[in-house]
């Protein structure tokens, strides 16, 4: 090899591993991604610990957590801090090209070179329907053939929004895992989704009108990232075709999972259960990585960096939280991770502790579901998270609230900062600490999808103050 490895991180939004058939789910939704994963390392317990996107990706860019990125909420105020180095910044300095595709705007997305967009949100006007990936595709492409046409190694890195709302896969995608009458009028599932009022003009703004059944919109989700795993398909073949398939390090990840029926989250990614934290991590590395291995110890979103940086060999004397799986990887006996600190700031801002048996969730605002200020789940007995022993099991909310608070000072004391969580009061940029769950009830409201779109990336002149004034 001439230069050093290529990276391609495919940053796929809003995929929860447990609807992929190479994680066991019933239908097969990503019979292209379950290659790759036996070709390679598929990590089983991965976890994005602190949601929603833009925390998840500093994490994932920084191999820094919550307390070292100083992010934790999708509104963060501000760029990322000038005391982390992102990846992008990292292999810049390193010789490499860096590109990233579809996340321009976010502060996580800091450091790379180049910068290009397409259409991830909006359906197409004539069809009704949104080919995200295949949009992807046409810019990633030619974005491929230029960085390959360089004498140097590249960083490229794709934010897939297939899984991500509106799920809306063009034909046949969207009958691929649904067979029945969408609008039976004796169905009633779809009513609560409706009716709740902070989501209801958003999911009727790309729901088709009159469907009653709420498994034909998780059918869409299926059908998106089937569609999607088609269109990965196709970037391995070019990927192939241009001979770079050996000398290219893949990581197949994703910053958060999502909440389709669950916990009435509706088809969403909000809600601290295992639904959002669970997330795919899927290597590949021809001949540096043994194939067809799969890891079962619990691996987090801030361990991705760390080990690209050890297989490309790269050393930047910096402390990450995260640390490299490259141990894990080769069977080695290592320290294992059976509890770890999550957070929430996205229509909710909460935190809590996790552990292999127990799953503990605090309020730190009355929630716009009028759910209680303090969750307690045994995650063996009850692994869906719907009975909360919180009132039964006073002794274990104390313990692990205590477990919690340990953690969470002596992250304090070692980052010299206030844990973000307690910081980043304007999270929902309402200016106010929220008294009821009725007054966030009826403060929180996405109305369109052009809305929720403004909500994950900046305008570009706000964006370009805030590099000038982090320069």
């Amino acid at each position: 090899m001439s230069k050093q490895p290529n990276v391609i991180i495919f940053g796929i939004d809003s995929l929860r591993r447990d609807h992929m058939s190479a994680y066991g789910y019933k239908h097969l939704t990503t019979p292209f991604l379950d290659k790759v994963a036996s070709d390679g390392v598929l990590f089983e317990q991965h976890f994005s610990p602190s949601i929603p996107t833009t925390p998840a990706y500093a994490s994932m860019l920084t191999g820094m957590d919550v307390f070292g990125t100083d992010v934790v909420a999708l509104r963060h105020e501000g760029p990322l801090g000038g005391h982390v180095q992102t990846l992008a910044e990292v292999l810049g300095e390193n010789g490499y090209n860096t590109t990233c595709i579809g996340f321009t705007g976010n502060p996580s997305s800091r450091g790379f070179q180049t910068y290009l967009d397409y259409e991830s949100w909006q359906p197409d006007a004539e069809l009704g329907r949104s080919p995200k990936a295949e949009k992807l595709n046409h810019v990633a492409i030619p974005e491929l053939e230029r960085l390959a046409a360089e004498d140097k190694p590249f960083f490229l890195f794709l934010r897939h929004m297939d899984p991500h709302s509106p799920y809306l896969p063009p034909a046949p995608y969207e009958r691929l895992f649904y067979g029945k009458d969408e609008y039976d009028e004796s169905l009633t599932s779809m009513e609560p989704v409706y009716q709740f009022k902070p989501f209801a003009d958003y999911l009727k703004s790309w729901i088709p009108e009159g469907v009653t059944d709420h498994e034909y919109v998780t059918a869409q989700y299926d059908g998106a990232i089937a569609y999607m795993d088609v269109c990965i398909h196709n970037l391995f073949t070019k990927l192939e075709a241009m001979g770079l398939e050996e000398e290219t390090l893949i990581v197949i990840t994703s910053d958060h999972g999502e909440t389709l029926y669950e916990h009435d989250c509706y088809f969403d990614h909000h809600g601290l259960y295992d639904c959002t934290l669970v997330v795919p991590l899927i290597l590949k590395f021809p001949g540096r990585l043994p194939a067809g291995t799969r890891v079962k110890d619990v691996s987090l979103i801030s361990d991705i960096m760390p080990t690209v940086l050890e297989y490309l060999d790269i050393k930047t004397g910096a402390a990450y939280d995260g640390r490299s799986l490259t141990s894990l990887i080769d069977g080695e006996k290592t320290n294992q991770i059976s509890e770890f600190y999550i957070t929430e700031c996205t229509w909710m801002r909460k935190h809590g502790w996790r552990t292999p048996e127990w799953k503990l969730i605090c309020a730190l605002e009355p929630d716009f579901h009028f759910k209680p200020e303090v969750e307690l789940y045994n995650l063996i007995q009850d692994p869906e998270e719907n009975i909360n022993l919180a009132d039964q099991e006073p002794e274990v909310v104390a313990f692990l609230q205590n477990r919690m608070n340990e953690h969470i000072a002596r992250r304090e004391e070692q980052v010299n900062r206030q844990n973000p969580i307690y910081t980043n009061v304007n999270w929902h940029g309402r200016n106010k600490i929220f008294t009821s769950s009725q007054e966030a009830y009826d403060s929180l409201h996405i109305g369109s999808i052009g809305n929720a779109r403004s909500l994950q990336a900046k305008s570009k002149e706000k964006k370009k103050e805030e590099v000038t004034s982090n320069d």
